[in-house]
């Protein structure tokens, strides 16, 4: 539907002027109108920048953006071992940090205390291995406790300034990863991009309700905007590990804790050793409701796949490195594999056509 030349939202009010207008979420005819906040935030008119962004994004083939409803789901902890594992394919690979007000990238990568140099071409990114860059404004604080405290405008303006500033060369994929929630930022990225071409969003959600209530909206935003759903991705899907990684307890009547870990062990050492080779898991987050699967169901989007609650994944995580370059990850790298392949099937993409 349009009016005025404008584009409009198929649930906007009657009289809507249009999200492009600048009297976009203010005019009378706005209230009430579910869009009213992300029109009323959303820059508008022409851009003069969105040129330099175009001819910045010519030479990126593909570009994703990691979404999630809710914080805390593991969205940059995935973000990071999708471009780890893209670089381990021999794909030129670059990672967007716009998590402005959290930026844990720089952590998860292995280059905190890093700083963005300048070249005649640009800011360069900073990379991991050759093929592998990173930009987040995590490399521009001067203290890694250092506070970002800014208004949407601001955050606006830096995003722009990595899009149409940062030099990334030629690249197979450009991976974003965005803060939660349905913002500045996530409005921003997409008018941004939307003219160079996204191929879409991958969400990261928990299996439980309180997350998957905010991942729904994530779905519906992505809806509104144009935004491809790529699909969804369960993270933290129940707790696994080793039987021989727990450790075991006793506990009184008084809540007193004794540890137990080497009787057990040599118990099943002795009794039963092949006991020693099994994989524990428990449902950590309650998915009666039928988690991200139903979700997607319900909504009409794709599901790529579940990943466990795996303490070796934190770890590679918490130590910045990937966690298919050993088999320390032997339950969460296959599962992380998996969905990256079904992903690399759906946008149609070869080593050897990303190579020819």
């Amino acid at each position: 539907m349009e009016n005025g030349g404008y584009e409009v939202p198929e649930n906007a009010n009657e009289h809507c002027p249009g999200p492009q207008s600048e009297s976009a979420g203010k005019s009378d005819a706005c209230e009430g109108c579910p869009n009213q906040q992300i029109c009323a935030t959303a820059p508008k008119g022409p851009d003069p920048d969105l040129a330099a962004i175009t001819e910045r994004m010519a030479t990126v083939k593909h570009k994703i953006l990691v979404l999630s409803g809710k914080g805390g789901v593991g969205k940059s902890t995935f973000s990071a071992q999708l471009s780890f594992a893209l670089a381990a394919m021999d794909f030129q690979v670059g990672l967007l940090d716009i998590d402005i007000c959290g930026p844990s990238i720089p952590k998860m990568l292995g280059l905190e205390g890093q700083e963005i140099h300048q070249s005649n071409l640009g800011w360069s990114p900073v990379y991991v291995e050759s093929n592998l860059g990173v930009m987040s404004i995590g490399f521009m604080l001067p203290h890694p406790d250092e506070a970002v405290i800014w208004r949407g405008p601001r955050k606006n303006g830096i995003i722009k300034q990595f899009l149409k500033d940062v030099y990334w060369g030629e690249i197979d994929f450009l991976v974003v990863d965005a803060p939660p929630g349905t913002s500045d930022e996530h409005i921003s990225i997409v008018q941004f991009l939307q003219a160079t071409g996204i191929d879409g969003a991958i969400i990261v959600t928990t299996p439980q309700q309180v997350s998957l209530i905010d991942v729904r909206k994530e779905v519906s935003f992505c809806k509104k905007v144009g935004l491809q759903v790529l699909g969804v991705v369960e993270n933290m899907s129940g707790f696994c590990q080793p039987l021989s990684g727990f450790r075991f307890m006793s506990v009184t009547e008084t809540g007193e804790q004794k540890d137990m870990t080497d009787w057990v062990i040599t118990s099943m050492q002795e009794k039963c050793p092949e006991m020693l080779n099994l994989i524990a898991f428990s449902e950590v987050f309650d998915s009666s409701a039928g988690g991200g699967v139903k979700m997607c169901m319900d909504m009409g989007v794709p599901f790529l796949g579940k990943v466990p609650l795996d303490p070796q994944l934190c770890k590679a995580a918490e130590e910045g490195r990937s966690c298919f370059d050993d088999s320390k990850c032997l339950i969460s790298a296959p599962a992380l594999k998996t969905i990256i392949e079904k992903l690399l099937s759906q946008l149609e993409v070869s080593r050897i056509e990303e190579g020819a």
